[in-house]
């Protein structure tokens, strides 16, 4: 029976899609997991899409043969909102990825003005702008492009300081109050934010609903994988890094904490260094 047990691959760019892997490991708890990160690029947000796309490619087709994924989960908006028809049609794996809840913060709002908090990649995407188009087109939306929080947050994680003002600098063009209409959603456009969720709600100007898609996001990885058998030992998953500079202790007890105590590194220079 184990050995029939699926593989599921979680791939980011950093370690944002941990916030994701944690409810994938909660709601499959039968299968083996791989943790990928490709830190040896992060934050891909800086990259043009063409490039996005090569680089994702380069690396699913080291990392797919090597760990024979039953499924693949794309832990990242800015991959996903790019790379997801390419990888469908180039690898026979399911691929499951994030996109920007925008439809279900049209849905909760009460007011009618809603964020977008995302990297300033995903901003930029048109898949993004179709998404309000489709279903947020008669609410107010602020798409809010973090430039630094993925980094703040990758360093809450690695277990470094990181004051208050500037997660707050980084989140306040979320909070607008104005014709009437106050920000009451907040949509959490990329894994890492999760991160540090505790510390926006400490620093946010008034209380609003912070959208989370990690558990959306695992019920449709649970629908693809189907029945798993449940296994009295539960094996330990395994973190990939494609760089592995960062791998410092305090981000390995972490690590490990989250089910990852097994570290490997792949190293892939990006080939435009």
């Amino acid at each position: 029976m184990s050995d029939r047990a699926p593989t599921v691959l979680v791939f980011d760019s950093g370690l944002g899609g941990l916030t994701v892997f944690s409810e994938l490991r909660a709601t499959l708890s039968g299968a083996r997991f791989v943790y990928a990160a490709d830190d040896a690029v992060f934050p891909y947000g800086r990259l043009a899409e063409g490039v996005v796309v090569e680089r994702v490619v380069e690396v699913m087709e080291r990392l797919i043969p090597r760990y024979q994924p039953s499924l693949v989960v794309i832990a990242c908006n800015t991959i996903s909102t790019v790379v997801l028809p390419v990888l469908r049609q180039r690898f026979a794996v399911p691929f499951v990825g994030t996109v920007p809840a925008i439809k279900p913060a049209a849905a909760l709002t009460q007011t009618g003005r809603v964020a977008i908090l995302a990297t300033p990649g995903t901003v930029r995407r048109d898949y993004t702008r179709e998404l309000i188009r489709s279903f947020a087109a008669t609410i107010e939306v602020e798409l809010v492009g973090a430039v630094g929080l993925a980094s703040l947050a990758e360093a809450v994680l690695r277990g470094q300081p990181v004051e208050d003002a500037a997660i707050a600098r980084e989140i306040a063009p979320c909070f607008v109050d104005r014709d009437g209409k106050r920000t009451d959603v907040v949509v959490l456009a990329c894994t890492h934010y999760p991160l540090v969720l505790e510390a926006m709600k400490r620093v946010a100007p008034w209380p609003v609903s912070w959208l989370d898609p990690a558990p959306a996001i695992a019920r449709r990885a649970a629908d693809l994988a189907g029945p798993i058998p449940v296994r009295t030992v539960v094996e330990d998953g395994l973190a990939v890094f494609t760089g592995g500079a960062g791998l410092t202790d305090d981000l390995k007890a972490a690590l490990a904490a989250r089910g990852l105590p097994a570290i490997a590194v792949e190293a892939m220079p990006p080939r435009w260094h």
